[in-house]
């Protein structure tokens, strides 16, 4: 038991050592980049300034309240795409005549960018974080919808047979089958509509103007040439979406895993 510990210890200890040691080797030749010219000084400051500005940043209280709105903006965006894809997803997936009637108005508007809706969203909604909050969820609802869709035909048809053999209504066959089956491919597309939701959501804030939040401070910095301040909002906005991800794949990890069991 103590060996087999000691090799699980070891294991962790090297998915972790060898991602930071490569983090680490990529900032050293960066740093040797930038003191030699080798990159210019004026497009790219050393790390070290990079982290120096960064560590002021976490010392005031104006990171700290853009983290805040944009996590805001985004969490309001993912909610709104999630509930609207996973519905919207599940009526493709098991009603035909919906299908029929909702799957070419999907397939003209899915390849719409929604960075392109930024005149339209500035006319009607407004440049504020409800025209953020829009672009978002419009973006990040076609991956929800998209795992919906292919969740709902994940239904044993054994278990459909049976639910329907023992009179269940449509609202007990959702309820007790049709809901636990989708689970592991809809945990999948809230995984990769958060990563679009964050995007959008922080390019929002860089486009439209007057939100609050990451994107709006990188372009501040950026618009008084402020580099090593700008490179830091890059680098809050990386560990942010890390940070989300790896949260979401713990939580991913803990249903799925008991999912199966489950059904």
């Amino acid at each position: 038991m103590t060996a087999v510990t000691t090799a699980r210890r070891e294991s962790r200890l090297g998915t972790v050592a060898l991602p930071a040691a490569v983090v680490v080797g990529l900032l050293a030749l960066l740093q040797l980049l930038s003191v030699t010219d080798v990159l210019p000084r004026s497009y790219a400051p050393p790390p070290t300034e990079v982290l120096a500005a960064l560590g002021r940043l976490l010392a005031g209280p104006a990171l700290w309240t853009d983290i805040g709105s944009t996590l805001v903006g985004w969490g309001v965006s993912l909610g709104i795409a999630v509930v609207l894809g996973t519905v919207v997803g599940m009526l493709l997936g098991s009603v035909r005549w919906v299908q029929w009637l909702l799957t070419p108005v999907v397939e003209f508007l899915r390849p719409i960018p929604s960075i392109a809706l930024i005149p339209l969203v500035v006319l009607t909604i407004g440049g504020a974080r409800d025209g953020a909050v829009f672009l978002a969820a419009y973006a990040a609802v076609w991956q929800m919808l998209v795992a919906a869709i292919y969740a709902t035909g994940a239904v044993d048809p054994v278990a459909r047979d049976t639910a329907r053999a023992y009179n269940l209504s449509r609202v007990q066959t959702v309820r007790w089958l049709t809901l636990p089956a989708m689970v592991p491919g809809l945990v999948t597309g809230v995984r990769i509509a958060s990563a679009t939701a964050l995007i959008i959501t922080v390019t929002s804030e860089i486009l439209l103007g007057g939100v609050p939040g990451l994107g709006q401070g990188l372009n501040l910095a950026r618009s008084a040439g402020d580099l090593t301040r700008m490179y830091a909002y890059v680098v809050v906005i990386g560990i942010v979406g890390l940070a989300i991800n790896t949260v979401l794949t713990v939580l991913a990890r803990r249903v799925v895993g008991w999912q199966g069991a489950r059904r």
